[in-house]
């Protein structure tokens, strides 16, 4: 299929109006049938529940060129499965996880044209996304919902390569024990608007909050899950306060058994930072976003790693993953869904 003419390689990270979206509504205890749309405008009830109470759940994936010149996307059944989680967590109607798959399957496969070609450095970023979108103004559930999946080609989260980032501690809590840090709600990010705003004020490029229930251990920054490296061990962190990063997952697997790694997933205390050699932000956008340095209230930990460059094993991790999205490393069963 020919591409669209793009110049790809100068493509940022922000959004830019595709082909179709995916749209499917949920009413009288049922979802439709859905189908595609070239209307990217949503029409809601000023009293929208969304709008009174925040009742929304997105996810975020991506749909690469391979090196072969197939069009795939990675692990979508994972994005599902956390998707169904996030909305019985809100007392929304899940979103059957087949009808998932199939659903970013059709809207990839009618924007066919918008995923970049290999090489590039690009990719067609997946956000589906449900919300309630009936009158609400009790608080209660909504009794109507959306799913839709919009699309949109964006360039490398990092222009230039991944120079390692800073972080902060803040004085602010992501989210409460028993809450909802373990789904991935709007909500979730609003809270985290106004300490990134300050930690961008200050130079920093996020924060790295600690665990509200004692604020002595390491939990996540406002988006991402954090890994740490010490010696051959690859370490995460465990939480019930977490989102279950998907990146974060691939690259537990990655390190065990591509690169022989012995994976840790379990509590990080912030008095064990200094003993780790590198660090790194796992998600979507940017797979890993190397650390170079964390200030918590003045003392400042410099990861040995340094600012100029990732670090060898961060690196590694980066390079086996990518390789394993965009065809070049064989991947494991299951991890590449063809468009």
């Amino acid at each position: 299929m020919e591409k669209q003419h793009i110049e790809w390689d100068k493509l940022g990270f922000g959004y830019l109006e595709t082909s179709a979206s995916y749209v499917s509504n949920y009413k009288n205890g049922a979802w439709d049938e859905g189908g595609l749309t070239s209307d990217h405008t949503v029409t809601i009830s000023e009293c929208a529940a969304v709008l009174q109470y925040s009742q929304s759940v997105f996810e975020g994936l991506k749909a690469y060129t391979t090196e072969d010149g197939r069009t795939v996307c990675f692990r979508p059944d994972l994005n599902a499965q956390r998707m169904v989680d996030s909305a019985k967590r809100l007392e929304m109607p899940p979103f059957p996880e087949d009808r998932f798959v199939e659903a970013v399957r059709e809207v990839v496969k009618a924007n066919e044209s918008w995923v970049p070609p290999y090489g590039s450095g690009a990719t067609l970023y997946i956000r589906p996304y449900m919300f309630g979108s009936n009158a609400v103004i009790g608080v209660k559930p909504a009794d109507e919902y959306q799913f839709r999946i919009l699309t949109t080609p964006v360039g490398p989260y990092f222009k230039g390569g991944a120079k390692p980032i800073q972080l902060k501690v803040p004085d602010f809590d992501r989210a409460a024990p028993h809450g909802t840090g373990h789904i991935k709600a709007g909500l979730n990010y609003a809270m985290s608007l106004h300490p990134i705003v300050i930690a961008h004020r200050e130079g920093f490029a996020d924060n790295l909050y600690p665990d509200s229930a004692t604020r002595t251990n390491v939990e996540e920054t406002g988006g991402a899950n954090i890994i740490f490296i010490k010696g051959n061990k690859f370490i995460t962190v465990k939480s019930d306060s977490i989102l279950p990063s998907i990146t974060r997952r691939s690259l537990e697997y990655v390190a065990e058994h591509y690169l022989g790694m012995e994976v840790e997933e379990r509590v990080v205390p912030f008095t064990e930072l200094p003993e780790f050699e590198e660090a790194g932000l796992c998600g979507t956008a940017a797979v890993i976003s190397p650390v170079g340095r964390i200030v918590d209230h003045g003392k400042v930990i410099n990861f040995p790693s340094g600012m100029e460059k990732m670090g060898p094993k961060i690196q590694k991790l980066y390079d086996t993953l990518t390789g394993i999205q965009m065809g070049r490393i064989e991947a494991p069963e299951g991890w590449i869904f063809e468009i």
